[in-house]
């Protein structure tokens, strides 16, 4: 996980935004914001949003299987491995 180094005002953000912007572009860093000394915003690539969010849906869909896993429900492996085979053969 990369380190914050770049914690900043909100005046500072309110007369820098383009420098922010480039900064992000150049560097990727998100910048924390704060506003009468605590920390109240990050600031971050629209890419870095992206890539996070896709990370989220992912580990969503993890921890649904291993819920539905737990429950008992689902098919083996070796169940899933025959299945495939199957339904490949079919196409042919």
């Amino acid at each position: 996980m990369q380190s914050i180094a770049n914690i900043q005002s909100i005046s500072y953000l309110k007369s820098h935004a383009a420098q922010i912007s480039e900064d992000l572009a150049l560097n990727g860093n998100p910048f924390i914001i704060t506003q009468n000394g605590q920390a109240s915003m990050v600031i971050e690539s629209v890419k870095q949003y992206q890539d996070k969010q896709a990370l989220i849906a992912a580990l969503k869909i993890i921890a649904l299987g291993e819920k539905d896993r737990l429950q008992g429900r689902g098919i083996s492996a070796a169940d899933s491995r025959a299945q495939l085979l199957a339904a490949r053969q079919s196409r042919k």
